[in-house]
């Protein structure tokens, strides 16, 4: 009997690990406008948000939306403060080592953006000096810390707040995802007089290969009903629709 022991034990360790299938937290950001900002009644919406509750609707599971800090996403889902993370993280290799990703729901490239007229033009020689803002613990502050060497890296909890800094004159630059970065600045009052510069970014190493689905190392089983979810609701058009709210082109990318 006590050689069973460490057995049950085990069972019962690897049964707490796997999420509850009909009640799931989900960790949003609520920061990063078109896909997850809070609106005038307060309550989260945006991309991540719909996409999020079609996910759950397509799994029968009934989700509670758990706002955090971006740079807290990893470490309050390692810690079960919620079971999987909706805020457009990109599937990279650094963050695969610590969390397990579902298929990507959708990819879009990384891009400067400066006041138009200004020397910036995405030369790594023209940021020696140059004050470049990024969100905290995001790819583009991985890629900026080891690329633009030359450049004062100024990090920001919200890319908002990054947008408020630049718009000021605080900071000369910012590199964001494109789609966030036109839909939440460029378009808006605020980006007036700015504009993307420099090429697309897209190094796998730092990028990865599109928005996925983090939840815990070893999750297989929530992981599998992600991508099943994912390939549903773009079989059956809920995906097209819901993107179609924001996005006057395909999305989902390469």
């Amino acid at each position: 009997m006590k050689r069973l022991l460490p057995l049950a034990l085990l069972l019962l360790a690897l049964a707490a690990q796997a999420a509850d299938p009909s009640r799931l937290r989900v960790g949003v950001e609520g920061a990063y406008p078109p896909f997850s900002t809070v609106g005038p009644d307060g309550k989260i919406q945006g991309f991540d948000i719909d996409i999020a509750n079609a996910l759950c609707a397509e799994m029968k599971a009934r989700c509670t939306l758990v706002q955090q800090e971006f740079d807290g996403m990893i470490p309050s889902l390692q810690s079960r403060k919620f079971d999987m993370i909706v805020a457009s993280m990109a599937i990279t290799p650094e963050r695969l080592k610590v969390v397990d990703f579902s298929d990507k729901y959708y990819n879009s490239a990384n891009k400067l953006i400066a006041r138009l007229g200004s020397p910036i033009n995405g030369s790594i020689a023209k940021f020696n000096g140059v004050r470049i803002g990024v969100q905290r613990s995001t790819i583009n502050d991985r890629y900026v810390t080891a690329k633009f060497t030359g450049a004062t890296v100024v990090r920001y909890v919200s890319q908002d707040e990054v947008y408020l800094d630049l718009a000021a004159g605080r900071i000369d630059a910012t590199m964001v995802d494109a789609v966030a970065g036109d839909e939440g600045f460029l378009k808006t009052p605020l980006g007036k007089g700015f504009g993307f510069v420099g090429p697309d970014y897209r190094d796998p190493e730092y990028f990865g290969t599109g928005a996925g689905i983090a939840v815990r190392k070893g999750d297989t089983a929530l992981r599998e009903r992600l991508n099943a979810a994912i390939k549903a609701i773009r079989a059956n058009g809920t995906y097209q629709k819901l993107a179609a709210k924001y996005f006057p082109y395909d999305i989902y990318g390469q």
